[in-house]
């Protein structure tokens, strides 16, 4: 039976966003956590918002930290 992952992270919290050099830059300093997504293979996936970007973001949660 395959292990289901779970999130690090949780609905408010505020995170740091590390983009990889092959996405679009992304917005310097803090995220809030906005939804949990589904998983996309081995790494649980989110939607996160930065105050300075008029846009939402999904991120893997190996591109986040601790904010």
């Amino acid at each position: 039976m395959e292990k289901a992952l779970k999130h690090k992270f949780v609905v408010g919290e505020t995170v740091y966003f590390t983009a990889s050099n092959v996405a679009r830059p992304a917005a310097s300093g803090t995220y809030e956590v906005i939804r949990l997504l589904p998983t996309d293979g081995d790494d649980c996936q989110y939607r996160i918002k930065s105050s300075v970007e008029a846009f939402e973001r999904v991120a893997k949660e190996s591109q986040l930290d601790v904010g």
